[in-house]
């Protein structure tokens, strides 16, 4: 086909919204991805077919490999390829890590990390196939310098900037970049448990003054989507300047 076509996860609202809203608007098919909220998921495909593209809304656990063959069995049988994957589904965890129970870390484990291995299998040999590709992974500041209570999370983010540099490495002969943006303080849902005065002392933390936006990461992950093919391998903050 001729457009282009690109696969986000965790996409039924935040980032991930935000992103293949960006890739609808520049003519891409997009194919979106949750794991639960199929009500949100099916609003944002409304929106990205408003751009007059095509939209694959698939709900299921890509932290699941069998959820995931079903996902691309999807992707082959309508597009034939996938130019674009960006890795963004994720969920947090707040607490010690001597309360946090073992179903709690496997869950997030399975979420943040082992979904990125799962997709990437199998995106890879469609992009092979085209002789080319982009993988982008959405990893977090804290993937590079670790938070308090936040262990569990710091870890799968620390995961993915690894995943990201080895994968870089293995797929850069053939034409496949992969690259993570490594998120400071978005202005999402996932960080709307701060009270006032929470949110105001991390502001003042960040030199920018300000919390980031949706829109800002889906524009700088766009731009690692469709530009550059030397570019790989690296762990990209967009933090404001806060780390």
């Amino acid at each position: 086909m001729s457009k282009r076509v690109v696969l986000v996860t965790g996409a039924s609202r935040g980032i991930g919204k935000a992103i293949a809203v960006k890739f609808a608007k520049k003519g891409y098919h997009v194919i979106i991805n949750c794991a639960h909220r199929e009500q949100e998921l099916m609003q944002a495909k409304r929106e990205i077919e408003s751009y007059q593209t095509t939209c694959i809304a698939f709900l299921g656990d890509v932290g699941e490999m069998g959820v995931c063959e079903k996902l691309f069995e999807q992707i082959r049988k309508q597009y034939g390829t996938l130019d674009v994957l960006v890795n963004n589904a994720g969920i947090s965890y707040m607490g010690l890590l001597q309360d946090m129970n073992s179903a709690d870390w496997d869950r997030l484990i399975r979420t943040n990390l082992t979904s990125a291995f799962n997709c990437c299998k199998l995106a890879i040999p469609l992009m092979l196939e085209a002789g080319q590709g982009k993988i982008i992974n959405i990893s977090s500041v804290w993937g590079q310098t670790g938070a308090s209570c936040e262990v569990a999370y710091s870890s799968t983010k620390g995961g993915i900037n690894a995943f990201t540099k080895a994968l870089a490495k293995e797929l850069a002969p053939s034409n496949i970049q992969v690259n993570a943006v490594a998120c400071g303080a978005i202005d999402t849902e996932m960080n709307r448990w701060m009270d006032e005065d929470e949110l105001i002392r991390l502001v003042e933390e960040i030199p920018a003054g300000r919390l980031g936006r949706a829109e800002e990461v889906a524009d700088f992950v766009y731009h690692l989507g469709y530009k550059g093919t030397y570019l790989t391998g690296q762990v990209i903050g967009l933090d404001g300047g806060w780390i």
